[in-house]
């Protein structure tokens, strides 16, 4: 059984003294997208925590949250069948946000997942499909993607929308489907929580290419990432959130320290 990092805690990302030395305290802390993959790579191969079971772990992080601020953004309102849209990537990211989707389910919140189609060129990453085998399996709501003329009101209808489209691998301009997906999540007008990195934001950088999502929280995986510390980067961050994921105590320490 993986053993679990510390519990997640919130960093405030609005402006103010304590807020600057809080994220100026976590900066030594963080990590680029690489040294991440390496500490995954590290955890199958040295501790036997598979990526598959890190985004299992994930995806139950995430759900947590997520009902938190629906929780809050139902407070006071009556709404017939509430949901949580999540917006997937063909990636792990995209993987990470089935995982949520699942993870919902279990805690009684429904969901619908919309899934980028995938490409002859960009096909679903193997956990991706080990995790839409699963969520078919559990009778999730999954639509695959294509095209948008018949959805876009499902985003705007939800509670709130998770962002799992593009992940820390992400570099550049977002392309094709995801410049659609990212367009129509700010437009709907609904509160963004982003699944380890808002979509079109670097994770080692901050900047963006001008396609990108504005969260409201951004619940981070196992370590921060450099580009969600940089000051350029917060109003698209919004609350920062590091949300441990399983990752050994010595191995987090080891990058941490």
């Amino acid at each position: 059984m993986a053993s679990e990092s510390n519990p997640p805690q919130p960093l405030p990302a609005g402006g103010g003294k304590g807020s600057r030395e809080k994220i100026e305290k976590i900066t030594m802390r963080a990590v680029t997208s690489a040294q991440m993959r390496e500490m995954d790579e590290i955890c199958e191969r040295r501790h036997g925590i598979t990526s598959l079971e890190l985004m299992e772990n994930a995806g139950r992080a995430v759900a947590e949250y997520a009902l938190k601020f629906a929780r809050q953004e139902l407070a006071g309102k009556e709404i017939a069948d509430p949901y949580i849209a999540v917006c997937c990537g063909r990636g792990n990211n995209g993987g990470d946000g089935i995982a949520t989707a699942r993870a919902l389910k279990n805690l009684n919140m429904q969901s619908k997942v919309f899934l980028t189609a995938p490409s002859e060129y960009k096909p679903f990453k193997p956990n991706l499909i080990k995790q839409l085998e699963r969520g078919k399996a559990e009778g999730l709501a999954i639509a695959v993607v294509d095209e948008f003329y018949h959805w876009g009101s499902e985003l705007k209808n939800a509670v709130l929308i998770i962002d799992a489209l593009l992940g820390t691998g992400s570099k550049g301009m977002p392309l094709g489907l995801a410049i659609r997906f990212i367009r129509l999540m700010r437009k709907s007008g609904r509160p963004i929580l982003a699944l380890d990195v808002p979509s079109g934001i670097d994770s080692d950088t901050g900047y963006h290419t001008g396609v990108f999502v504005e969260a409201r929280w951004t619940v981070t995986l196992g370590l921060p990432k450099t580009g969600l510390l940089k000051p350029h980067a917060l109003r698209c961050v919004g609350e920062l959130i590091v949300a441990g994921i399983g990752h050994p105590q010595e191995l987090i320490r080891s990058y941490a320290g």
